[in-house]
């Protein structure tokens, strides 16, 4: 797909125009509204595809937690491995900045096969849950108060560092707005003990020597609105002496790691990402 297209979804997805702007340039890139059309549904998700790991597999369990501590109504999806030998490892799953859709569900179940006790945590929740439309999804994000992301944030980190089936240690991952809020989280929360973000915005230099999470850090070698804070996000890491991983992919978009959307997901640089997530996960929290 032409790379302008691709550009363009991104600036529509990140608050950059209205929907009618969007398919406005959009068709005058196809060389028709027919053509935008066509184009439309390769660039948004399709959430048929969100069943790598089926919400009945019997390898896992999960259900829909309440969450104390953060704001009132905080809600997240959690998902255990079935067949446990001891506390496990906890994990922090953050979506993307449509909420928490069928593909980051996907994700958190993936993570409980993978030996962990995951939370995907629904940051819309307070306002009354990710809607199925995802520009209202977007806008919604929009309206969140950075103050309240950090505040949901450490009082889910709280809630697993308390449970008794868990082992007291808690990782992060997030994506997109989700790898931002664990930049942000890992700035904030000094009990974090580990940190993936998945082309995410990088916090200030002056606030990176708070951190005290491990981090991994994965970036997409197309993405250049995100990857513009990343030198100075990974000088101040190593000024700080910080424990950080950070792994560039090349030839891949924004969002390569999801696979519920055609235009942009990149198999070979997810599987990689993943195996080094999991890989990372297990040495800092296990």
């Amino acid at each position: 797909m032409d790379q302008r297209i691709i550009d363009l979804y991104d600036d529509f997805t990140h608050g950059g125009m209205s929907r009618r702007s969007f398919l406005d340039k959009l068709a005058a890139l196809a060389g028709s509204a027919a053509g935008a059309a066509a184009i439309l549904p390769i660039l948004q998700n399709n959430y048929a595809h969100a069943q790598t790991v089926p919400e009945t597999d019997p390898r896992i369990a999960a259900e829909t937690v309440d969450i104390p501590g953060g704001q009132p109504g905080l809600k997240g999806y959690l998902v255990k491995p079935k067949e446990v030998s001891g506390k496990l490892p906890t994990v922090i799953v953050i979506h993307e900045n449509r909420g928490l859709n069928p593909h980051i569900k996907d994700v958190t179940r993936r993570m409980a096969t993978e030996g962990f006790i995951a939370l995907g945590v629904d940051y819309l929740s307070p306002m009354g849950g990710t809607p199925a439309d995802e520009d209202k999804g977007r806008e919604m994000i929009g309206q969140l108060k950075q103050p309240d992301v950090i505040a949901n944030g450490k009082a889910v980190v709280a809630y697993l560092k308390g449970r008794p089936d868990g082992n007291g240690k808690v990782g992060a991952i997030g994506f997109c707005w989700g790898g931002g809020a664990v930049n942000n989280l890992a700035v904030n929360e000094p009990d974090l003990d580990a940190g993936v973000a998945y082309y995410g915005g990088q916090p200030k230099a002056e606030d990176v020597p708070k951190i005290e999470a491990a981090i991994m850090l994965h970036y997409a070698s197309m993405d250049e609105r995100i990857n513009a804070g990343m030198p100075a996000y990974e000088a101040a890491l190593k000024q700080a002496g910080k424990t950080y991983e950070i792994h560039m992919y090349e030839g891949v978009n924004h969002a390569f790691n999801n696979d519920t959307n055609a235009a942009r997901y990149d198999k070979t640089a997810a599987d990689q990402a993943w195996q080094r997530t999991v890989a990372f996960l297990k040495k800092n929290l296990g």
